[in-house]
């Protein structure tokens, strides 16, 4: 009868035999669900108010946008803003972001992850209470100026910390949650803020549109309190030598306070060989994400991000719904903000449905699919708004209403559902912080764009203007299809050096001799 292996040779043989995915293989040999995992489902508790509700906060600001151009009180307060007006009001907020981000990684990589969602959270509240108190067209532009300023530490401070201390097998969906959470929570969000301006438009006094603004303040609320609660991300911890608190948070979360977990320690292991390496490899000066054609490619990649999730015409539902609904017809306030409100829900039904699916599938065909849908969908969207402008057909106006509808799956499916999830995937963590970064520069940079150049556009040219955004959608197209890896099923470590195969060969071979001795170590004490 043949002997059993040895239980230093099985393990070495199951280290050996693909290094480079055993965090991957770990994971997914865990099927115990994280509902049934106390610490860990405490953590996700958690992390819903603290980094998910961050977006909350971007999309109460664009739905209350929306909503307040309906609001009658706030419209003749401002003297009824059109064109370049508009534009300005709107556009300031992503002005505050762009003048902000080069701080970002600063707090972010310097002073951690939580703090740098404290920080943003902090400069909102300060923005949203001067938005609030505004008694002209200036304190109102200086407060969304204010407001912008604090939302990209919050955001790039909370994807980092989502991706970094998720769970591997959930990570993608946390990530793909905290885009569909711009929509609503459970207290405020864009559902909450188009409801609220729905119930204050018809107020007389000025607090028809003051109530919305002063609610701004609740999403940064919950973010400072529950901060308390947050544990900081443990490759944050690992990079200021802090691996002793690192390796208790994974141990507690990840393997339900088992400190012999062998996935915790293969988690660690990875996590800190990657670390080092990088370190070695790379710099993080912002030059330097230029120099080799590996991180070229990573930032070519973020900054079209940057670019689609704004050109792809979702601007203008964000910020101008209701100056859409007036080229096609539907002019009354009351029925513009139940659009708003209606558009809301659902957008936050399925954005919620697809985070929780999209993850699974690759994340290449996630992308072809979203943008090949979007420029067919946006397509139909003009013709339509062509054939209205010509005849005034009201089967023209209602085809427009059903592709503003039909257009919210169509972005949510990728550019909502896993666009952070990806940016945490490309970039390796030296960097995580300044390639966030830079999605959010060129994203707020387009943003400042659409919010100042969309009114102008939309009322001299009208339906002439959406050809722009379907030239610029099926660019998209064929960007995703030359130039987007495939991320999906590997750990983070395990994409540090997607595209530098000798950094990553290095990366596997200091894994495999760290586990394979720790396995050793571990057999000589028993």
């Amino acid at each position: 009868m043949a002997q059993p292996e040895s239980n230093e040779r099985t393990k070495e043989r199951t280290v050996a035999t693909t290094p480079a995915q055993l965090v991957s293989q770990l994971a997914a040999l865990d099927v115990t669900p994280w509902y049934k995992k106390p610490n860990l489902r405490m953590l996700y508790l958690i992390i819903f108010p603290t980094c998910i509700g961050v977006e909350m906060t971007s999309g109460f600001d664009s739905s209350m946008m929306n909503g307040l151009q309906a609001v009658d009180s706030w419209d003749n307060f401002y003297n009824s803003p059109r064109s370049t007006l508009l534009g300005v009001m709107s556009a300031m907020y992503s002005a505050g972001a762009i003048v902000a981000l080069p701080l970002v990684p600063i707090v972010s990589d310097g002073f951690g992850r939580r703090w740098a969602i404290t920080v943003g959270s902090i400069i909102m509240i300060i923005g949203a209470i001067l938005q609030t108190a505004s008694q002209n067209f200036a304190m109102f532009v200086i407060s969304r100026f204010i407001l912008g300023i604090g939302i990209p530490f919050a955001i790039v401070g909370a994807s980092s910390l989502i991706g970094e201390l998720g769970h591997p097998k959930e990570r993608a969906v946390l990530g793909s949650l905290f885009n569909a959470f711009y929509f609503a929570d459970l207290s405020e969000g864009s559902i909450t803020a188009a409801g609220v301006t729905l119930g204050t438009f018809q107020m007389p006094s000025n607090w028809g549109w003051r109530i919305p603004s002063l609610l701004q303040v609740v999403p940064s609320c919950l973010q400072i309190f529950f901060m308390f609660f947050m544990p900081e991300s443990p490759r944050w911890l690992v990079s200021k030598g802090r691996g002793d608190e690192a390796m208790a948070i994974l141990v507690k979360y990840h393997a339900e306070g088992d400190a012999n977990s062998e996935f915790v320690k293969a988690e660690y292991v990875q996590i800190e060989t990657t670390l080092e390496l990088e370190r070695e490899e790379s710099h993080v000066g912002w030059l330097d994400m230029l120099k080799t054609a590996g991180m070229r490619r990573r930032v070519l990649i973020g900054a079209f991000l940057g670019l689609a999730t704004q050109w792809s015409g979702n601007g203008l539902t964000s910020y101008f719904l209701a100056r859409i609904l007036d080229t096609v017809g539907i002019h009354g306030n009351g029925a513009k903000n139940k659009v708003n409100l209606a558009l809301s829900c659902w957008s936050f039904v399925n954005a919620t449905i697809l985070a929780l699916t999209m993850s699974r599938f690759k994340r290449r065909v996630v992308y072809l699919t979203c943008t090949i849908s979007l420029l067919l969908c946006f397509t139909g969207w003009t013709v339509a708004s062509a054939r209205y402008a010509a005849d005034g057909s009201q089967g023209a106006s209602r085809a427009v209403l059903a592709f503003i509808f039909i257009y919210s799956p169509c972005y949510n499916i990728a550019f909502n559902a896993m666009t952070y999830t990806f940016l945490v995937e490309v970039f390796p963590f030296h960097i995580r912080s300044k390639g966030i970064s830079v999605f959010q520069w060129f994203g707020r940079m387009a943003g400042f764009f659409n919010q100042f150049v969309n009114p102008i556009g939309i009322q001299r040219a009208g339906w002439k203007y959406y050809i722009s955004y379907c030239i610029f959608l099926a660019f998209e197209v064929l960007f995703v299809f030359f130039l987007f890896p495939e991320t999906s099923g590997r750990s983070l470590e395990e994409l540090a050096f997607l595209y530098e195969d000798d950094e990553l060969r290095k990366q596997e071979e200091r894994v495999e001799k760290e586990i394979r001795q720790e396995n050793k170590d571990n057999l000589s004490k028993e």
